[in-house]
């Protein structure tokens, strides 16, 4: 992606060279529990560092502030032109259809993070919390996003999974995720699920869409990082590596096709009144 020497968000807090505080000892089986419970965490995230602990008892560690190196700091600068990027489009999207649009924080950390939403691990992977308005992002994330489920890397990849959290909060601010998570009271688990899926497709249609005004920007290879990272995070991809067995009923982010669906729609169309996934999926 182009992006030396263009505009650099203030909305980022960069928590990395600070010490971590609990972290879980081990990762292994744990990390994988935790990010097949919240893989792209989502819009909450709140349940994450709960889990964690209950699953490993006492077994933590505290990790010590590190300095961040040449290539962590370009990484930290790369993180603040998405943002801004998220930031200009996305308020004149809002601005075109009569309303105002609110900028996120984004917090990159290492370890674990203690957020409104509760405390969570790197494990879970980046996330949306509403309660502070905030996305959570530790970008180690990435390396195991190629090196254990196949994604393609890129520092696209990275982009996608921006845009995909910011499509949260944007879901926050048109008051769809408080009306998602209305309709799920005294649902089926299967049919709550259904709705949880729904909500992260729109959120992978808002990174199209972001995606669709931002096409100066990009290189050639980049649409296809997105969509290999939207790949490699399907509910049935990662069951079949992890398990060998797909359990649809239990799906919260949708399929590796529905996935690709919905960001090359928003992509494609660059209109977010053409991102109903609930309806869709009905």
């Amino acid at each position: 992606m182009k992006w030396l020497g263009r505009r650099q968000s203030d909305n980022v807090e960069d928590r990395r060279g600070l010490s971590g505080g609990k972290v879980a000892v081990g990762g292994g089986v744990i990390g994988i529990i935790i990010l097949l419970l919240n893989v792209f965490g989502g819009e909450t995230g709140q349940t994450i560092g709960n889990v964690l602990e209950q699953v490993q008892g006492g077994q933590q560690q505290t990790e010590a502030a590190a300095p961040l190196s040449k290539e962590d700091e370009e990484m930290g600068d790369f993180v603040r032109v998405i943002l801004a990027d998220n930031e200009d489009i996305w308020s004149k999207i809002f601005e075109e259809n009569g309303m105002t649009y609110k900028n996120p924080k984004l917090v990159l950390f290492r370890g674990s993070v203690q957020t409104a939403c509760g405390g969570a691990s790197s494990a879970s992977g980046p996330f949306y919390c509403p309660g502070d308005q905030k996305v959570y992002m530790d970008l180690g994330f990435f390396e195991e996003l190629k090196t254990k489920f196949g994604a393609k890397g890129g520092d696209f990849a990275i982009a996608y999974v921006i845009a995909h959290e910011i499509g949260h909060h944007v879901q926050t601010l048109l008051g769809t995720s408080a009306k998602m998570h209305h309709e799920q009271e005294g649902k089926s688990e299967a049919e709550a699920n259904k709705l949880s899926v729904a909500l992260e497709l729109q959120a992978d249609f808002y990174a199209g869409v972001w995606t669709h005004y931002n096409q100066k920007n990009l290189d050639t290879d980049d649409i296809d990082e997105a969509l290999s990272a939207a790949n490699a995070v399907g509910d049935d991809a990662i069951q079949s590596k992890m398990s060998g067995q797909v359990v649809p009923d239990s799906f919260t982010h949708g399929t590796s096709e529905q996935r690709m669906y919905w960001f090359k729609k928003g992509f494609k169309t660059g209109d977010i009144k053409q991102g109903n996934t609930f309806e869709e999926i009905r």
